[in-house]
């Protein structure tokens, strides 16, 4: 590399890392709010384990972030080279399109190498050892979880409020002005009940909590029509309400990561191919078969094709970041979002197609870079005999 390729080099690179940085934030921070804020409020998680989960999020979110960053670097670097004259001055010393956008490309091919690690070894270890450490530190204190004079909707079809808690311990505690609201598949409330007493216990094997309430009043709705308060509301008073339970999946239903194709390794993933392929196929279950084999491969093909976008929007980046010609940064980062969700909704498009094997979405899914590199190739040609 001449100095010229430096400066451009490392001009793209250490504007793509303060977008990345920028993208992985924003990403993260709606993990973290969702998942991690609520437990570590509640006393649930240790500030370092708090840290620590936060940490095992970035490999995740540096998956989705690496691709947009280095559109955004090449948008905001080249822009500003062309609207200052540097790129016109670089085409008066003789020097075409492609040469210029060089150390682009070569920085692009570095961030695919990356990303592919990120995608088949980084992001699944991470994503395993996040689950595993949320589920232990919420299994430490499971009845912190019941947060006094908080509704709780996190339970699987219920909204719970507790009033109060005695001190127990890890197993079970009494509690005070329970109630719950029952909910059916549509959120409508099927039944409510509230209990001066009870008791929660916390049953580990099945990561449930088990629930036991004594003098409750139960209010049952309609549960053909539930938000028609036309109908009559049945009220009873029952000594002992039937035990019942509320299941902990959203913390411990993630225990068997293994089993997510979207969070193997590529080992992992070439080994859950082969033993599809190779299983026993019962008669009639051809068609289900050839939809397992399909989510296998359409699982690494979307890893190699995320990969594969930093290269795909680096290559657009580069006319449009020369043709747009803007110093300011929320018009490059504007026209970056807008071809990243272009990109993302391409995917989501073929991504609808996994159940049906006979469209081939595995080879489907390499068209939206397939029509990021040819509209890069037809700007650059533009620019170039401009």
């Amino acid at each position: 590399m001449n100095i010229l390729d430096r400066h451009i080099f490392r001009s793209i690179l250490t504007t793509a890392l303060a977008a990345v940085a920028l993208f992985a934030f924003v990403l993260a921070a709606g993990n973290v709010i969702r998942d991690l804020l609520g437990p570590l409020l509640s006393g649930q998680l240790p500030l370092l384990s708090f840290g620590r989960l936060v940490l095992l999020l970035v490999p995740f979110v540096i998956s989705y972030a690496l691709p947009l960053g280095m559109l955004t670097g090449v948008l905001l670097t080249l822009g500003r080279l062309s609207s200052d004259s540097e790129i016109t001055a670089m085409r008066a010393a003789g020097l075409s399109i492609p040469r210029i956008a060089r150390p682009a490309m070569i920085l692009a091919v570095l961030g695919v190498a990356l990303a592919l690690r990120v995608n088949f070894e980084s992001m699944p270890w991470a994503r395993v050892q996040y689950h595993r450490e949320l589920a232990v530190a919420i299994r430490a204190n499971p009845l912190s979880y019941l947060r006094p004079k908080t509704f709780i909707r996190e339970f699987p079809g219920y909204v719970v409020y507790v009033g109060s808690m005695d001190q127990g311990s890890r197993d079970g505690s009494d509690v005070h002005d329970f109630w719950f609201w029952q909910l059916d598949s549509e959120r409508r409330v099927v039944r409510f009940v509230r209990s001066q007493s009870g008791r929660v216990e916390y049953d580990e094997t099945a990561n449930d909590f088990i629930v036991k309430l004594s003098n409750a009043v139960v209010s049952e709705y309609d549960r053909n029509a539930p938000d028609d308060f036309g109908q009559p509301l049945k009220v009873g008073t029952v000594e002992q309400f039937d035990p019942f339970r509320l299941s902990l999946s959203k913390y411990f239903g993630n225990e068997g990561v293994h089993q997510k194709l979207q969070w193997m390794t590529y080992a992992e993933l070439a080994a859950e191919k082969e033993r599809v392929l190779h299983e026993p196929v019962a008669p009639g279950g051809e068609r289900q078969h050839e939809r397992n084999v399909m989510k296998v491969s359409l699982t690494i093909q979307d890893k190699i094709n995320m990969a594969l976008a930093v290269f795909s929007f680096a290559f657009v980046g580069v006319p449009l970041g020369i043709k747009v010609s803007r110093r300011e940064t929320s018009a490059n980062l504007g026209v970056a979002v807008l071809l990243a969700l272009a990109y993302y909704f391409l995917i989501v498009v073929v991504g609808w197609l996994d159940q049906h094997p006979e469209y081939r979405p595995d080879l489907l899914l390499w068209v939206p870079n397939l029509v990021f590199l040819s509209m890069g190739v037809w700007l650059l040609r533009r620019i170039d005999r401009a």
